[in-house]
């Protein structure tokens, strides 16, 4: 169960046989890497005279240009920015080991987690070093597949990505999305199954839309904005309206079912419907949904029309999520009066809030995630950051835990209310993700497909520690290296975060962590406020006013990691993207003397005007704030990384990431943040930008691209690190 708009997430990964020399600082000018001379060697980036006045205090916002990326300002510099830090990153002792073992760690199969529509299993596999992965069918799970959709054949060089799929009820159709660079927008295409052959049907204007079939396999319903003033594409600045599409159709034919227009807004945002049929085709539910903490449910009786759109929830208090339905009654996974979720049915022939049943209570532990399948609820928990999976009857009784391999994350359990099979998959630190089958009657799970990879993973050990952040909360934190270190304040140790948005960081197997581990180096990963490892208030704890505590609790993990010995701050890199990328930024203004290097990718950095680009972004809000509001912005102000950034101070090595198709974060945030720091640096150590083109926030980005990058990330942190 989904609940709203897309959040704001990325890892990372080196050779073995390395050393580490003495813990002595070693100046970037005694490197001789192409003649590395920072100050001298940046491209020059205008300081314009902008000043804006809120709530009396004056901000200045020098690199406003910026903004306007189609520029030939803004683009001759980023050609001037890549034009030093490619070749110089390039030229890094080990980048090209390190390449190579990414490369040979990479190379091993992979699958999806299979589902089921009409009597034919879907999944997707990659044979190892395939920019994209292929998505087959079977007639059934021991049949041998057949390509169904070969994304990598899309484009030359992969980054034209298959962003999304739905398959009708009876299994003969299927959507796909293409994103073109790695962009949010998607466009849609129809292809019968059984042919192989495209159909004619063509959808745009579509973002974070998924595509409801009627059962009947007719038509769809989606979401799509409206077409831009030029109208060369949609306008993301509006709000999305709710379309049934009728297949064979074109789409300007499409029947507008429900619009926001001139419908009672929510109180600051611009909230956005979309819909989904029920699996009886019965009804329409549609989700109206503002930001990360609360939504709207109505529903459409589509036997009777003429009845017209109906609330569920009309109100603005919570999150409810829909699982799905038996007859009347809906079931849906819920915050209200439960900060770790419950799951309650409304019967909508009887809708009244006296009348709705609770059918799973709150927890100890925070819900994650839950669905309606087999005619039973399957509840997915997290337990100190770890899954824990169960199985009740939709009368609330517990029918059992289920068995999961070990100690990890555990995802999937998609499907319908009348299926008997449900699908998962597992994964941990060192646990390459797997699938299962699970049999929703007897609970006995059987392995679909393992991967095996080319390490001994058994040279690996992780463990979960807990320490105090500032004002003395408890936060867990995971613990990953190679057995045996020594805790002499030597190791190099890569801090990853991201504390915002409900999103939880549990157990995942990465190649990038373990070629990073293979070389000595040390994982640590803490589960900070802001996310939703412990509910609803471990993640208001790190939002607007109480932002800062994120930062607090990320700025601990790294005094713990030094104070019990793993490393030292000459040794400890932080990395993060997107809103990980907003939290390196604001601990390295907070903290520089702190770190050893900085990898900010993709971040949210430019606190002040985050909001100003898509509808999208001001739905942050719920969790950053708007500027409009003085005690929001004066939380802000406070830690904004571009505005925060001071002149003379010697800030870490620091490698900024974006790419110039990111339309969900947009490039000028890290744009604003590289040319600050370059200014301000007011020591030697390098503030470089790598700008990747053909590619966006992350997601689709083919594999050569995402192991180049990797490789420019680890080898910064070699160098930085001082690392042999």
């Amino acid at each position: 169960m989904r609940y709203a708009p897309v959040a704001l997430s990325l890892v990372v990964a080196l050779s073995s046989g390395c050393s580490i020399k003495s813990d002595s600082r070693v100046s970037w000018s005694e490197t001789g890497a192409r003649g590395w001379t920072p100050r001298s060697s940046y491209p020059l980036a205008a300081r314009a005279d902008v000043v804006e006045d809120f709530f009396g205090t004056p901000v200045a916002d020098p690199y406003r240009w910026m903004e306007d990326m189609a520029s030939d300002q803004v683009q001759e510099w980023i050609k001037a920015e890549n034009a030093l830090s490619f070749p110089f990153l390039a030229s890094l002792p080990r980048r090209d080991a390190i390449k190579d073992r990414i490369t040979e760690l990479w190379d091993y199969e992979r699958y999806g987690v299979p589902r089921s529509e009409g009597g034919r299993y879907f999944y997707s596999f990659n044979s190892g070093l395939m920019n994209q992965d292929i998505l087959y069918v079977a007639e059934s799970l021991d049949a041998r597949p057949r390509v169904l959709l070969d994304p990598n054949a899309f484009s030359a060089d992969g980054t034209v990505s298959m962003a999304g799929t739905s398959i009708s009820v009876d299994g003969r159709t299927i959507a796909y999305a293409k994103s073109d660079g790695g962009s949010d927008w998607r466009d849609w295409y129809f292809r019968d199954i059984d042919t192989g052959r495209d159909l004619g049907d063509h959808l745009t204007f579509t973002k974070f839309t998924g595509l409801s079939w009627m059962p009947d396999g007719s038509g769809v319903y989606y979401s799509r904005y409206p077409k831009s003033e030029d109208g060369r594409g949609g306008d993301d600045s509006k709000q999305v309206s709710v379309y049934f599409h009728a297949l064979g159709t074109p789409q300007n034919d499409d029947l507008e079912i429900y619009t926001l227009e001139g419908a009672p807004q929510h109180r600051e945002l611009d909230p956005n419907p979309y819909a989904g049929v029920t699996e009886d085709g019965r009804y329409l539910v549609i989700t109206v949904s503002a930001g990360y903490r609360e939504n709207q449910v109505f529903y459409i009786d589509l036997q009777d029309w003429a009845a017209g759109i109906k609330p569920i929830i009309d109100q603005w208090e919570a999150l409810f999520g829909f699982l799905g339905n038996a007859g009347s009654v809906f079931y849906f996974e819920t915050t209200l009066d439960a900060p770790n979720s419950r799951i309650i049915a409304i019967d909508v022939a009887n809708p009244g809030k006296d009348h709705w049943r609770e059918v799973v209570p709150e927890a100890e532990e925070a819900l994650q995630d839950s669905s309606f399948v087999g005619g039973r609820i399957i509840a997915q928990y997290l337990k100190d950051a770890r899954s824990m999976v169960k199985v009740f009857e939709t009368d609330g009784a517990f029918v059992r835990e289920v068995e999961l391999p070990g100690i990890g994350s555990a995802g999937g359990f998609g499907g319908r209310a009348d299926d008997t099979e449900t699908f998962y998959s597992f994964t941990g630190f060192t646990t390459p993700r797997s699938s299962y089958r699970y049999d929703i009657e007897t609970g006995e799970s059987t392995l679909f497909r393992a991967s095996a990879v080319d390490i001994d993973l058994e040279q690996f050990e992780t463990t979960q520690v807990f320490y105090e952040s500032k004002d003395g909360t408890r936060i867990p934190m995971f613990i990953t290296h190679k057995k045996g270190i020594k805790l002499n304040g030597s190791n190099p140790t890569m801090l990853y975060g991201y504390g915002g948005f409900n999103v939880s960081l549990t157990p995942v197997y990465s190649t990038s962590r373990m070629v990073w581990m293979e070389m000595g180096g040390v994982l640590a990963i803490p589960n900070l406020r802001g996310g939703g490892e412990y509910g609803k208030a471990w993640h208001l704890a790190g939002s607007k006013e109480n932002k800062q505590n994120v930062f607090d609790d990320f700025i601990a993990a790294a005094e713990w990691l030094i104070e019990t010995g793993y490393t030292s701050r000459s040794r400890l890199a932080i990395q993060g993207g997107s809103n990980g990328g907003l939290l390196v930024g604001a601990v390295m203004t907070q903290r520089p003397d702190l770190f050893g290097a900085c990898l900010p990718a993709v971040g949210v950095l430019d606190m002040i005007r985050y909001h100003r680009p898509s509808a999208n972004a001001r739905n942050w809000s719920t969790d950053y704030g708007l500027s409009e509001n003085e005690e929001e912005f004066r939380a802000q102000i406070a830690y904004s990384p571009v505005h925060n950034v001071q002149e003379g101070v010697s800030y870490p090595p620091t490698l900024v990431t974006t790419a110039d198709h990111d339309d969900r974060v947009v490039p000028w945030h890290s744009f604003k943040f590289a040319a600050a720091l370059q200014h301000g640096q007011g020591g030697e150590n390098p503030v470089l930008i790598r700008v990747e083109t053909r590619a966006g926030h992350g997601a689709g980005k083919p594999t050569w691209m995402r192991i180049e990058e990797i490789a420019d990330r680890w080898a910064f942190l070699v160098y930085a690190l001082r690392m042999r």
